[in-house]
């Protein structure tokens, strides 16, 4: 376990993290040149068109340092906070991350969003300034903000440029000797975390896990803690640039489990696998659980497509766990879902998917918040439509939803920002 490194890579969307990720598979000769295409983690359509990164991605590449050889584990994460569900469970899988600020803009808010959660899991923060060669860049600036965030010395920041390649040896020397080796027991009881999934038609359900103690062999018999199901490990690899089969995986290891399981809902991100014989004694603990944000009604345009259309929103949750549905009627639409989503983008990715990748003619309500109705009767109503209101006469208060958000600017918008907020009516707000 001493060689092994796992780390993410962690920003504000289009600070540069698909393109440094781009350099450090290069260096490290994780893709052929035939092979290789910008931003070659993201191998989604949908991820190429909008030029932001949807889906975590992990790889392993295999670097040598000093004639030893070193594993680094490296899971591209998204940018933007709609898909900030995403990151949570790359951070649970890594002992270290890549705080990438780019040098023209500097910390702005999914920074900070995401470096706070890295920190409360105890992980190794390694700063990186990128686009350190743009005649924009205001690199002493924004030193002082990352400074002033983490309260690095300056030395501790990496100078680098996804796109010319400089500083890309220096951030793999920084990986291998900052980012700690990973703890575990490879004798100890079967401990392995889920953190993603997808399906495949051939093979059905493939796991991707991060093994926190013990071994796991081809043919082990297991079992997914939460789900108290048991299978065969078929087969069980490590993430390249494609999978690869390996007859071991012990403490520290990142990988994939193939079991032939067909259900959804027999995968649960956040669950723990363990051997049937000689299980743990508990499982570890996952993920906090995903609160949506903005909900909305998706129902088939052909009824007749009800079944299918649920048999997609699972598979597709299977590889996006933030999504969240639950069954509704309407009596223009007839059966559909009321989906749960973290954001607009988010509603609009996943109504893209649904389309591309399962065929699915969808009809997509308004989107619209939740409340919280209490009637005279002391009753709690959740309420998604108008039409689900109370009557006036039975209805004692309603609760909606609020945020409770940091504004954080330079010294010279603190004014207008304070009129903005009287002016909207904002209930309550500090200036500190």
């Amino acid at each position: 376990m001493k060689n092994i490194r796992n780390f993410c890579i962690i920003a504000h969307i289009d600070h540069g993290k698909s393109t440094l990720a781009d350099r450090l598979l290069q260096i490290t000769g994780s893709v052929s040149d035939r092979d290789f295409q910008n931003q070659v983690l993201d191998d989604m359509d949908l991820e190429r068109e909008r030029g932001i990164t949807i889906k975590s991605h992990a790889i392993q590449m295999e670097y040598e340092d000093k004639g030893e050889k070193y594993l680094l584990n490296l899971i591209d994460t998204p940018g933007h906070v709609d898909f900030s569900y995403e990151v949570s469970r790359s951070i649970a899988a890594c002992e270290g991350a890549l705080l990438v600020v780019d040098a023209t803009q500097g910390v702005q808010a999914q920074t900070i969003s995401v470096l706070y959660q890295a920190i409360d899991n105890n992980l190794e923060i390694i700063p990186v300034l990128n686009k350190i060669d743009l005649d924009a860049a205001m690199i002493d600036e924004v030193e002082d903000q990352i400074i002033e965030l983490i309260g690095c010395n300056h030395e501790d920041i990496i100078h680098a440029s996804g796109k010319t390649g400089e500083g890309i040896d220096v951030i793999l020397d920084a990986i291998i000797n900052r980012i700690p080796e990973p703890k575990g027991d490879p004798e100890a009881p079967l401990q392995a975390l889920i953190f993603d999934s997808i399906f495949n038609s051939f093979r059905g359900i493939i796991a991707y896990f991060r093994i926190f103690n013990g071994t796991i062999k081809t043919k082990d018999f297991v079992k997914f803690i939460n789900t108290n199901k048991e299978y065969d490990a078929d087969e069980i690899g490590v993430l390249k640039m494609t999978m690869t089969p390996r007859k071991v995986l012990s403490a520290g290891d990142v990988g994939y489990i193939i079991s032939g399981i067909k259900a959804a809902a027999e995968v649960k991100v956040g669950d723990t696998i363990t051997h049937v014989e000689r299980p743990c004694l508990k499982a570890i603990e996952g993920f906090s659980e995903v609160k949506p944000m903005l909900f909305a009604g998706i129902y088939p345009v052909d009824a007749d497509d009800y079944e299918e259309l649920r048999n997609s929103i699972e598979k597709l949750q299977l590889n996006d766990a933030s999504l969240t549905f639950v069954p509704e009627s309407s009596v223009a639409l007839g059966f559909g879902f009321r989906c749960g989503f973290l954001g607009l983008l988010h509603m609009e990715i996943v109504q893209e998917r649904l389309d591309r990748e399962f065929d699915m003619d969808v009809i997509t309500t308004v989107p619209n918040v939740q409340y919280l109705a209490y009637t005279t009767k002391g009753e709690c109503i959740e309420v998604h439509n108008p039409s689900g209101m109370p009557d006036p006469n039975h209805l004692d208060y309603v609760e909606e939803p609020y945020i409770k958000g940091s504004v954080i600017t330079k010294a010279d918008y603190v004014g207008p920002i304070i009129k903005l907020c009287i002016e909207s009516g904002l209930p309550e707000y500090r200036q500190s």
